[in-house]
């Protein structure tokens, strides 16, 4: 079931207090993404989304998601201590109200070349649609979904095929996370048709499955981009995301 965070416009699919499964823009609104050209540490990323932001003209709780690159992967533990932290700036900009967050986040560790400290990539933020058209379908970002099934118990409990990298084993990786992607789709009433970018990030070799897994599934519709990166959990090995957005750049 999904909720409409009013004061910024969307819509998101509840999930844990550091990020939203998803975000959708209302009627009368898109979504814009923007990419840094370079990483930026988390502190001057956001210091730098909120500049964008208001120069656009709109409010700070318009931030619906953002897309991070960490140094390496976390425990369970620091990646807790992380989230604590990377939401307070979100409290402060009236989004997260110490339980409930709308944003969608992607998080993934750079294999080669990883920054020194958690850093930015990219944020989304909503704003209206200008002129006489609307849009034909509503924008959105669904947040990055690793191979872990949802509910209690510890990373290890829940993971798909456990520290296992066997062709089985990554097989079963890539089609569940897949099906996630699909079900946060579908709690919009969205597909992968109506998507206009797919990402995965994984330092392995998923080619032998993505014809079975993700080609003959529609998640490869406007190609795919294969981040080598990891997700930022320990021992997770396969993550995520995807949008439909209606303006991008780069700054």
């Amino acid at each position: 079931m999904t909720r409409d965070f009013a004061p910024g416009n969307y819509r998101f699919i509840p999930a844990v207090f550091q990020y939203s499964s998803g975000v959708c823009a209302l009627a009368g609104f898109h979504i814009e993404r923007v990419r840094f050209d370079r990483l930026l540490p988390l502190a001057e990323g956001f210091a730098q989304a909120s500049k964008y932001i208001q120069a656009a003209g709109q409010k700070l709780t318009s931030f619906c998601a953002c897309e991070l690159r960490s140094p390496a992967a976390f425990t369970e533990a620091g990646f807790l201590a992380f989230n604590q932290h990377y939401v307070k700036t979100l409290a402060e900009w009236g989004i997260f109200d110490g339980i409930s967050n709308p944003v969608a986040r992607s998080n993934v560790c750079p294999e080669i070349d990883p920054p020194a400290e958690p850093s930015f990539h990219a944020f989304s933020f909503v704003r209206p649609i200008e002129g006489p058209g609307r849009a034909a379908k509503p924008d959105f970002v669904i947040a990055g979904g690793a191979e872990a099934r949802s509910g209690a118990g510890s990373y290890p409990e829940r993971i798909v095929r456990y520290r296992d990298l066997s062709p089985e084993g990554l097989k079963e990786k890539v089609g569940f996370t897949a099906r996630e992607m699909e079900s946060r789709l579908a709690e919009f009433g969205f597909g992968w048709q109506d998507t206009t970018a797919s990402q995965a990030y994984t330092v392995h070799d998923f080619h032998p499955v993505m014809a079975e897994e993700l080609v003959r599934r529609g998640a490869a519709r406007s190609g795919l981009t294969w981040h080598f990166a990891r997700p930022p959990v320990v021992d997770l090995e396969f993550e995520m995301d995807c949008r439909r957005v209606s303006r991008e750049l780069v700054v």
